[in-house]
């Protein structure tokens, strides 16, 4: 008791203020509600509040899988925009908790350090995605040349600038509640930048990567609320009261059939399964290509099993299509911890939702809980079972050696060719 004591002494604090303060440092509940647009508010008057809720969410879904669609139809480059702006937004929405939380304290520079540090974060991965994949625009104006040799550099001294700032801002009676914030600002730039981060690296490999993934999420919280409000009776999680198993499975199911169907139809497009990758010279993005194996038909036989079932003994599929699989099961099994997770998160701090930005759906984040965890896994999986070596990327490499540099790895690579055979083969041919 006396450590106790001793240590609250050294934030400015008595006994008696530590035992006033509830868990959220001394300030009350954070509170957020749904601000209903009027008209839906009149229009639903006479409906039960567990209806009016479903139309609400509802007609909002609907409103958002149009915008979907919208950005899609306007390229890559509008859906890198969006993802940005989506950061920005979930970003804001955590801070602004922590900022409601220890409002009382009036902690010195706590959201201008907490947007620096977006800054600097945005920096080095943005900047490393435009080295990576605009090397030629890169190598051919010289301060973005410059930038891209020293950027690592530069993205740690600014990070410096603001740990230094930080230091400075340091008040003896707020130090544990301003470290407890330093804290709250780096976790979330690790949770919401880093993942936004892959969502768009899972972008330049395909759109199809992109839309396929998000979709699965988008159907599986959909089909989960539809089976839940209509056959729902047995509670799946305790962070979620109104998460049930029959939602949990039926979501399952259905997201997986979807996520087969979806791919089907979207493998037939190049404008989807192409990689996206920058023309230097019409200074424009390009998504066309010769499709790879993963979206070429091919005949798979049919389990004798299932024969007798489906009365088929060979099926024509896309190679996509299995590994679309995947992604659905993740997005039903594993996608919805990230919910669980951000409903945990909003219990300790007693709120209903992030923010009251979407009408029955709460705050952009509130949205984007699971797709941040789905982007993770995406980025993971196709580092490891579809992406292989660039040559197109190998090659802008190597025209930006010295001649000599260049010279030698060509002598290399055709004593390599020679011991192999491929060379001289080429040279009979």
């Amino acid at each position: 008791l006396q450590e106790s004591e001793s240590e609250n002494k050294l934030d400015g604090e008595t006994a008696s203020d530590s035992e006033s303060k509830s868990d959220f440092g001394g300030s009350s509940p954070v509170l957020t509600s749904d601000d209903t647009p009027e008209v839906l508010n009149r229009a639903l008057s006479n409906l039960s509040s567990r209806w009016k809720n479903w139309w609400v969410r509802g007609i909002l879904t609907l409103a958002m899988i149009t915008f979907f669609f919208i950005i899609i139809y306007l390229g890559p480059m509008v859906l890198m925009t969006i993802v940005m702006c989506v950061q920005i937004k979930c970003f804001h929405e955590i801070i602004t908790i922590g900022y409601n939380v220890y409002h009382s304290y009036d902690l010195p520079w706590f959201r201008t350090l907490s947007w620096y540090f977006l800054l600097c974060v945005n920096y080095f991965f943005y900047g490393e995605t435009v080295t990576d994949y605009f090397f030629t625009l890169v190598q051919r104006e010289e301060p973005l040349r410059i930038l891209s040799k020293y950027h690592r550099f530069i993205s740690f001294a600014l990070y410096l600038t603001g740990f230094c700032m930080f230091v400075l801002s340091l008040v003896k009676k707020h130090y544990r509640l301003q470290f407890y914030m330093f804290g709250w600002t780096h976790v979330t730039l690790l949770i919401v930048v880093t993942q936004s981060h892959l969502i768009i690296h899972n972008l330049f490999e395909g759109m199809i990567w992109f839309i396929v993934p998000i979709s699965c999420v988008i159907c599986n919280d959909i089909m989960a609320y539809m089976f839940g409000f209509f056959f729902g009776r047995t509670p799946l999680i305790k962070l979620s009261p109104k998460k049930t198993w029959e939602g949990f499975i039926g979501g399952f199911f259905s997201t997986v059939l979807f996520g087969l169907l979806l791919s089907y139809v979207m493998s037939g497009y190049r404008c989807f399964t192409c990689p996206v990758e920058f023309n230097s010279d019409t200074n424009s993005f390009t998504v066309d290509c010769e499709p790879s194996e993963l979206f070429q038909l091919q005949e798979y036989n049919i389990p004798v099993v299932l024969q007798s079932v489906v009365g088929w003994k060979t099926v024509r599929m896309y190679p996509f299509q299995i590994h679309s699989i995947a992604l659905s099961t993740f997005a039903s099994l594993i996608g919805p911890f990230g919910g669980f997770f951000a409903s945990g998160f909003k219990r300790a701090f007693k709120i209903k939702d992030f923010a009251n930005t979407i009408p029955g759906h709460g705050g952009i984040m509130d949205r984007f809980d699971c797709q941040y965890l789905m982007a993770t896994f995406v980025n993971v999986y196709i580092a490891s079972f579809i992406r292989g070596p660039n040559p197109s990327k190998l090659i802008q490499q190597f025209l930006t050696l010295r001649p000599d540099q260049q010279l030698h790895i060509f002598n290399t690579l055709k004593a390599h060719l020679v011991d192999r055979g491929i060379l001289g083969s080429l040279e009979d041919a």
